[in-house]
C-alpha cells in the first residue's frame, strides 16, 4: 500500500456523517518517510564525513551511571527488568537476557551520568580512538563481566563516550514465549489460553540513550565524523516562521553496518539550552510484557514520566519512568530498523511529532 493511498483510507476526501475508524499498515520505508528526504551518502557527501576516517562501532553495549546508595538503585532496577551479574562494594553490574555481559553498569558517589558504551569492530579502532584529543589511554577490564578493554573519549560538551572491544558475549536467555494471536479472520491461537505472571518487564538489551545539548550543530558534526554513528531522522524548526531559516534541533541517529538492519536509532541528541543527559532506553519482549512491567513500577510507588504510548519516529512503543535519583529511564518494544538504504528523514519539531497515541506528553519533556 503506498503512502498516499493509506492517507486516502483515513482521512477521505469526501466528508462523511460517519466518523472513520483508525486504522494502521506497516507500510515500506519509501512510502512511511515523507517527502523532505535525502539519501544517507547524499547527506554524508555534503557534509563531507570521511566515512574511512571514522571509528567504527558495531552495536551500542550498556549505560554507565554514578549513584550515592547501590542498594537503592538495585532494587529500582530489579523491578526495572535487570538482573546483577556482578558487584563489589562501590561497583555494580547489571544483565538482561541477551548475549550482553551487562546492560547497565553504576558506581558509587555522587549522581553522574558516566556516558553510554559502545562495542567497536575491532581492537585497530580503540587504538584508533586513543589517539584522538582527550582520550584515555586503553585499559584492561580486569574486574567487569566478560573482559576485554576500553577508551573513553569526551564530546566537545564533556559527555563521556565508552568504547569497548574483546568483552567474551554472555549465554542469552530464558527467551520469553512468542504469543500468537487471534484477529477477526486469522485464529492461529485454537484451544490454548493467553495466561500471564505479573513481575518486572524483563529487560533485553540497551536499545539507545539520548543527550540535550547547547551546540547542535557542533555536537552533530563530532559525532558524525567520529563515530559510523547516521542520522536517520531530523526536527526541524523555522525561526520566524521562515522556510529559509529552518534549523535542525533534534536527531535520531543509528550506527550505520551498511546494508544490514539495525535499530532505528541507538543515538538521540535535540537542542537545548543546558547539557544533561536525557534518558536511556531498554528494549522488553512485547506489548504486554510492557503493560505489565508498567503496572508492577506502580505498585512499587516508582512515579512515571510518560506512557505507554507508541512514537512515530521509529515506532517504537514506550513507557518512560525516573529512576530513585531522577534519571529518566524508558522501556520500549517494536522498534522499526534500517540500514544504509533507509532515507534521511525531516519532519517539523513539536508535540504532534512524539507520537501517535499515549498519554498527553509532558510540556517539559524535551527540557
Amino acid at each position: 500500500m503506498a503512502f498516499d493511498d493509506f492517507q486516502e483510507k483515513i482521512t477521505p476526501n469526501n466528508p462523511s456523517r460517519e466518523t472513520s475508524p483508525n486504522r494502521g499498515a506497516s507500510l515500506p520505508q519509501e512510502a512511511a518517510i515523507g517527502p523532505d528526504r535525502k539519501s544517507l551518502h547524499d547527506w554524508q557527501k555534503i557534509n563531507n564525513i570521511d566515512r574511512d576516517a571514522q571509528i567504527k562501532l558495531k552495536r551500542v553495549s550498556h549505560m554507565r551511571y554514578q549513584h550515592p546508595d547501590l542498594a537503592e538503585i538495585t532494587t529500582f532496577l530489579r523491578n526495572f527488568g535487570m538482573s546483577v551479574v556482578k558487584k563489589t562494594d562501590d561497583k555494580r553490574w547489571y544483565k538482561g537476557y541477551g548475549p550482553d555481559q551487562y546492560v547497565y553498569y553504576a558506581q558509587k558517589g555522587e549522581k553522574k551520568f558516566l556516558g553510554g558504551a559502545y562495542e567497536v569492530q575491532s581492537f585497530a579502532e580503540l587504538e584508533k580512538a586513543s589517539k584522538i584529543a582527550g582520550a584515555t589511554q586503553i585499559e584492561e577490564l580486569t574486574e567487569a563481566p566478560g573482559g576485554g578493554h576500553q577508551v573513553t573519549l569526551y564530546d566537545p560538551e564533556g559527555f563521556p563516550v565508552v568504547l569497548i572491544y574483546g568483552q567474551e558475549p554472555a549465554p542469552p536467555g530464558p527467551m520469553p514465549e512468542i504469543l500468537a494471536t487471534n484477529y477477526e479472520v486469522e485464529k492461529p491461537r485454537v484451544a490454548k489460553f493467553q495466561r500471564f505472571k505479573p513481575g518486572p518487564a524483563a529487560v533485553h538489551k540497551l536499545g539507545h540513550y539520548g543527550l540535550c545539548v547547547t551546540d547542535f550543530p557542533a555536537q552533530l558534526q563530532w559525532y558524525t565524523r567520529t563515530f559510523n554513528l547516521v542520522p536517520t531522522d531530523f526536527l526541524y524548526v523555522d525561526e520566524d516562521n521562515d522556510q529559509a531559516k529552518r534549523r535542525d534541533v533534534a536527531a535520531f541517529c543509528h550506527v550505520d553496518i551498511g546494508q544490514e538492519y539495525t535499530d532505528h536509532h541507538t543515538f538521540f541528541m535535540s537542542s537545548n539550552p543546558k547539557a544533561h543527559v536525557h534518558h536511556c532506553s531498554f528494549e522488553v519482549h512485547d506489548f504486554d510484557t510492557q503493560n505489565l512491567g508498567h503496572e508492577w513500577l506502580v505498585s512499587k510507588g516508582y512515579k512515571s514520566v510518560w506512557g505507554v504510548g507508541r512514537h512515530i519516529l521509529g515506532s517504537q512503543l514506550f513507557d518512560y519512568w525516573w529512576d530513585i535519583n531522577g534519571n529518566m529511564i524508558e522501556h520500549y518494544t517494536d522498534g522499526d530498523l534500517v540500514n544504509e538504504d533507509t532515507p534521511v528523514g525531516w519532519g517539523a519539531a513539536g508535540d504532534e511529532s512524539l507520537a501517535v497515541w499515549g498519554p498527553e506528553v509532558p510540556k517539559w519533556f524535551l527540557d
